[in-house]
């Protein structure tokens, strides 16, 4: 839980790949909710949000027209796999692994977007 600032230095994208700068979780009730502050690939500011758990189910995004739906499973104690959709269709998959200490965690991604190019990155971010 808590927020998460993109490290820009230790990160790395491809070209096509979108860039989220803040991401926030948060408990609602029983739920998880995500809350993404980013940009696109062509720099415009893009905003985001998912709540549901970490059981590796479904459940809607909204704000991002590039995907409808989003799930995460729970790997161990500090790794979580991801998986967004596109109408049903699977557009990209990752893993978030959370640093021993707590401060950092590793998002990698991959996927394909709208335009059919295929994207990846390896994104740091740092506990604010």
């Amino acid at each position: 839980m808590g927020t998460w600032k993109l490290n820009e230095v230790k990160s790395k994208f491809s070209p096509e790949a979108p860039k989220n700068n803040t991401v926030v979780y948060t408990a609602v009730g029983d739920n998880v909710k995500v809350t993404v502050d980013g940009t696109d690939k062509t720099g415009k500011s893009t905003h985001h949000e998912w709540t549901g758990k970490f059981d590796g189910k479904d459940y809607p995004v909204t704000g991002d027209s590039s995907l409808d739906a989003r799930s995460y499973k729970t790997i161990d104690a500090r790794t979580l796999e991801f998986t967004a959709k596109k109408k049903g269709e699977v557009i990209a998959t990752g893993r978030i692994v959370l640093a021993a200490d707590g401060t950092s965690r590793t998002v990698h991604m991959s996927g394909t977007n709208a335009e059919g190019k295929k994207f990846s990155s390896l994104a740091v971010y740092d506990k604010q």
